[in-house]
């Protein structure tokens, strides 16, 4: 263990077009020259007229689309995309959607140029885990502000067959620019939204709940945005609430929550996300409601290894300044449980209908996935995770 910042590379070549009516500025972005590809989910965007503006935008364009993008996009729907691409010469990609559809338009964009079975894109017992040499150039237009992936290297695929849940990062993968309009996030149902704040929270927690390595900056950074979340959090998810401050600050802080900016030199965890896909491979539950389910008890089960960090927690995100340390934590893990209720998300497995049967199933899992020493200290064992399974099933706040 170490009391200073580890060395680090921080890139990030995003160009970010961010306000109102940033849609109709597409054609300033995308060569003139480039046959696209427009790739989206199940139709949200048609149905809220996104689309249409998408097209009226890029109307001099040689243009296509792909739909149907999972919400936990697969593999195989991916491949659809990437053979439609190889058949008609399709060389630019845009994404019209949340985390989804813009991870699984960076696979798509990498698969396409990938030599050999694009599975190999991916290890932990799905493929080789071999490097992205190119990727067809992409941009993006999110419309649900979640994963960060329109401003990061990073993407999650669903594989049927092999029953997984794997990432891929590659900076050739970064989108080459992406478009962020907040009156965008007024068309999302509750659900959404509380995933999103939900997902956002989660992400910057991992980063930062580990141990203290005097990363000063990224601390601040992570707590400030933490705290921006459970202010706002609770009204971004009242649906009918239009007030454009709040959904602007909602989507950029989501953003700054995974572009790597928090993560540079300081530990990061990941455990929970780990722990949280399988369930997703389970039962489909939301990616954003397997974490709030799994967090509580991981803040408790390593409570021991997270302990400066969680008095930290207390102390500068909760305001948590009375009692002896343990007390803090504890009060800073209600804090975090009222919260995820205030937003209407689950905070134990039974909510998200994980079983005690199903256990065994999650850890054999976690093993084929190879994530047997996870963490930000990697000794997070099976038996561990086990452990905090166990606890999430039982909890009650």
């Amino acid at each position: 263990m170490t009391n200073a910042m580890s060395d680090f590379v921080y890139y990030n070549p995003v160009k970010v077009i961010f306000g109102k009516n940033k849609i109709e500025e597409l054609a300033k972005h995308i060569p003139s020259d480039k046959k696209v590809l427009i790739t989206y989910g199940g139709g949200s965007v048609k149905r809220f007229g996104t689309l249409d503006r998408v097209l009226d935008a890029l109307k001099d364009y040689d243009v296509g689309e792909f739909g149907g993008i999972e919400a936990n996009p697969t593999y195989e729907t991916c491949i659809k995309a990437v053979d439609k691409i190889k058949a008609e010469g399709y060389d630019y990609l845009l994404a019209v959607g949340g985390g989804s559809v813009i991870d699984g338009t960076k696979f798509i964009a990498a698969a396409v140029e990938f030599d050999g079975d694009p599975k190999d894109i991916f290890g932990k017992g799905v493929g080789k885990g071999l490097p992205v040499k190119s990727a067809v150039p992409f941009g993006t237009v999110l419309t649900l502000p979640a994963t960060a992936s329109e401003m990061n290297d990073g993407a999650v695929i669903n594989f049927k067959k092999e029953k997984a849940k794997i990432s891929f990062s590659n900076w050739r993968v970064f989108p080459q620019f992406s478009i962020l309009e907040p009156e965008l996030t007024y068309t999302l149902p509750k659900r959404q939204l509380a995933n999103g704040v939900t997902d956002a929270f989660i992400h910057i927690i991992e980063q930062y709940l580990t141990y203290p390595v005097n990363g000063m900056v990224q601390d601040e950074f992570a707590e400030g945005l933490l705290r921006v979340l459970i202010e706002i959090g609770p009204d971004v998810v009242d649906e009918d609430n239009h007030d454009y401050m709040l959904r602007s600050n909602y989507m950029w802080t989501a953003t700054l929550a995974l572009n790597r900016i928090l993560s540079r030199g300081v530990p990061g965890d990941w455990s929970t996300h780990g722990l949280g896909h399988e369930i997703t491979v389970l039962n489909n539950t939301d990616h954003a409601r397997s974490l709030s389910a799994l967090l509580p008890a991981v803040m408790i089960v390593r409570k021991l290894k997270k302990w400066d960090k969680l008095v930290q927690y207390a102390e500068k995100v909760w305001a948590i300044t009375e009692g002896t340390d343990e007390e803090k934590i504890d009060a800073a893990i209600l804090k975090t449980v009222a919260f995820f209720k205030s937003l209407g998300m689950p905070t134990n497995l039974a909510e998200v209908g994980v079983e005690a049967n199903d256990i065994d199933t999650l850890v054999d899992q976690l093993e084929a996935h190879g994530k047997e020493a996870i963490s930000e200290r990697g000794d997070q064992t099976l038996d561990v995770s086990r452990e905090i399974y166990r606890q999430a099933l039982t909890l009650n706040f």
